[in-house]
């Protein structure tokens, strides 16, 4: 019995000690795993921190060459294109300059599934591990993983540019926007955004499906590619970024009517594009396959192109217009919610179905039109510095990763086949959208598109930022992987030599710098008056209305109601009037005034003589008491009109319009009247 019990005693000692150094080196097993495991996070921030400070450091050179080259007035290269170059030269280096060594604790296994499934849990000695999908590697890559892995860190989720770096350019571009060159040239901005996107999308697509027929015939083709996808390219490719061509206008001071038009045109063009795009995608017959031709199915794309596009216009315009800042005492307070409601408005949008690219858009428009007026000077100055510089930084951020993504995307497809027909299929489509629509606008334009401007347009349809930004938005087919490398030597072609060449294309076309468009205005005061005239009759009334309803109750400007309303409204008046349009009343500065209003509704004061028209166009002066009058010339008015230090009187309110101090000074009016 004794020997039993000491059996006993022994065989449970013997059991505790092997469960002490079983849970001995569990512990130590799972700290040497947490010591890994911790060792991997601050390897992984570390790599991050690097990646991070490479486009810091791209930023920073760009901006120092771009510094180099304005003292140096270089201009055969934007700041843009540089920008690019300097992300190629990076990405060369670190695709093939830079090996990480293996990692002798990766194992590969097999595992014969039908799918590859976006999470993977493994269950490794009884602990279940989650592991997620990063994408697909060739056989010939499985000894590179780990370089593959660090191409892959330096390549941001496509929807860091949707959601991040696309909402302050396209909402500065809306912010800045010069309203009396865009609403003078409005119909035409119209057309070459609306039908001559649609039209250069169908046409790129038609001549894409047959490039993409033949590579089939001669087994240049190793996937599918349907006419859907060919539609969708000619939609990415379709979106024009002009911003190199802008940049050089704006420092070389070219007409201001071809600048209008080209930047309406490229502002709207983005939004139509994406609209577009996404209705294509949207694009779903019925039956097993979904890329046959069905008139039903086309017809309801349509409709959704319609009802996303004039659904995201409203949302933009609705949330412009309630961006209501009371804070004008705390001015930082101030420009952080402006700014918060008006990003809001690009994820509202996306949050909604809608598309946040048109929502923010018309926000910035509408609340450069009211908003702005409300926000004190100091709110107003910050708020257009805030844009201008976040525009600026996430432009030549997103044209850095352009030039990096040429050696860092681990999936390029490069077919010369597609590539060249993508090329001549881009020049066609621009043509088609240029030249036919020039010569149909100019059927009904006075001051009509010179050839010369209609080949600077075709040679300016530059791509850019948001053609890069849809074409990465989705590569996870053989398509679409083609479509974006593609995309890409679109985009560095048009900036690089379009870009490039834009001072000799103005020298070639011998399109007038230096033009001051006050002073040419001024000079041309016929085509000024006939421009006033082309103005379309729809929006002098939404001027009318806008100037004396919705300024006054949406803003701080414009005339009080109770000046504007039936005397019958005056309670109503009142109440929607703040106490600080009292105030501004005799301070208010239009400047679309003087191009929406018809002569008819002008009625112009210089001191001591009020100068009006009447129904036949004639302008009558007359003096204090009415005794002395005259005719004055068209000229002569357009010439005050352009110069003069005047006030407008409309229907009772009085504009005053800011003189430009470079502009010469004019002969006394009533010196000229007595002559």
């Amino acid at each position: 019995t004794t020997g039993l019990q000491m059996s006993k005693t022994l065989a449970l000692t013997v059991l505790a000690c092997l469960s002490f150094c079983i849970c001995v080196c569990r512990a130590e097993d799972s700290a040497m795993e947490n010591m890994v495991t911790e060792r991997k996070v601050e390897d992984n921030h570390r790599q991050d921190s690097a990646d991070l400070l490479i486009f810091i450091m791209l930023l920073t050179l760009t901006i120092l060459t771009i510094w180099l080259f304005k003292h140096r007035r270089f201009r055969f290269l934007h700041e843009t294109g540089l920008a690019m170059i300097y992300g190629v030269l990076v990405g060369v280096v670190l695709r093939y300059g830079i090996h990480v060594p293996r990692d002798i604790s990766n194992v590969t296994l097999s595992c014969h599934v039908n799918a590859s499934p976006p999470t993977l849990l493994v269950n490794v000695s009884g602990k279940f591990y989650e592991y997620t999908l990063k994408g697909e590697i060739s056989a010939s890559e499985i000894s590179d993983v780990q370089d593959n892995e660090m191409l892959r860190k330096v390549t941001f989720d496509p929807e860091v540019f949707f959601n991040i770096l696309l909402p302050p350019i396209i909402f500065h571009a809306g912010y800045s926007l010069k309203r009396r060159h865009f609403f003078r040239n409005m119909g035409s901005i119209l057309a070459y955004a609306f039908l001559g996107t649609v039209i250069s999308c169908f046409i790129i697509g038609l001549l894409m499906y047959g490039c993409v027929t033949l590579m089939k015939q001669v087994g240049q083709l190793n996937g599918d590619f349907f006419f859907t996808d060919c539609l969708l390219f000619g939609a990415i490719v379709s979106a024009t970024d002009p911003v190199t061509v802008l940049a050089i206008f704006n420092e070389l001071q070219v007409d201001v009517d071809l600048y209008a038009l080209l930047f309406g045109e490229s502002v709207l063009n983005d939004a139509v594009a994406v609209v577009l795009s996404s209705s294509i995608v949207s694009y779903q017959p019925e039956g097993d396959n979904s890329h046959t031709f069905e008139v039903m199915a086309m017809l309801k794309s349509f409709g959704m192109f319609l009802g996303v596009f004039s659904g995201s216009f409203a949302l933009g315009v609705a949330t412009g217009v309630m961006t209501f800042t009371k804070l004008r005492d705390f001015q930082l307070l101030e420009t952080a919610l402006f700014f918060l409601m008006s990003w809001s408005t690009f994820l509202m949008a996306e949050a909604c179905g809608f598309t946040g690219v048109v929502a923010v858009l018309f926000c910035g428009i509408t609340q450069a039109h009211y908003t702005f007026n409300n926000l004190s000077p100091e709110s107003q100055d910050r708020t257009k510095q805030l844009f201008e510089l976040l525009n600026f930084l996430a432009e030549n951020f997103i044209f850095s990763y352009m030039g990096l993504a040429l050696f860092t995307f681990q999936n390029h497809i490069f077919n010369p086949t597609f590539i060249v027909g993508a090329f001549l299929a881009v020049f066609l489509g621009r043509a088609a959208n240029i030249y036919p629509l020039s010569f149909l606008l100019n059927l009904g334009r006075r001051n009509k598109i010179s050839s010369n401007f209609q080949h600077m347009m075709m040679f300016a349809g530059l791509r850019g930022a948001m053609t890069f930004a849809l074409s990465i938005r989705d590569t996870a087919t053989y398509a679409r992987q083609m479509m974006f490398t593609t995309t890409l030597l679109i985009v560095f072609f048009t900036v690089w030599v379009c870009g490039g060449g834009t001072t000799q294309m103005l020298s070639c076309q011998h399109i007038r710098v230096g033009v001051d468009s006050d002073a040419d205005n001024s000079v041309k005061g016929s085509e000024r008056r006939s421009t006033k005239h082309e103005s379309a009759w729809l929006f002098r009334i939404w001027y009318n209305f806008d100037h004396n309803y919705l300024k006054p109750i949406l803003t701080h400007s414009g005339p009080p109601l109770t000046v504007t309303m039936p005397a019958c409204c005056g309670p109503l008046a009142r109440c929607l009037t703040s106490p600080q349009a009292y105030e501004n009343e005799c301070q208010l500065k239009d400047d679309d005034s003087d191009l929406i209003l018809t002569d008819g509704d002008i009625s112009l004061t210089y001191g001591d003589i009020t100068v009006s028209t009447d129904a036949s166009g004639a302008h009558i002066s007359a003096g204090p008491a009415g005794t002395t009058s005259a005719v004055i010339s068209a000229d002569d008015l357009d010439r005050e009109l352009t110069y003069g230090d005047h006030e407008l009187v409309m229907r009772g309110t009085r504009l005053v319009l800011p003189m430009d101090d470079s502009e010469p000074p004019l002969a006394d009016p009533r010196h000229r009247m007595r002559m």
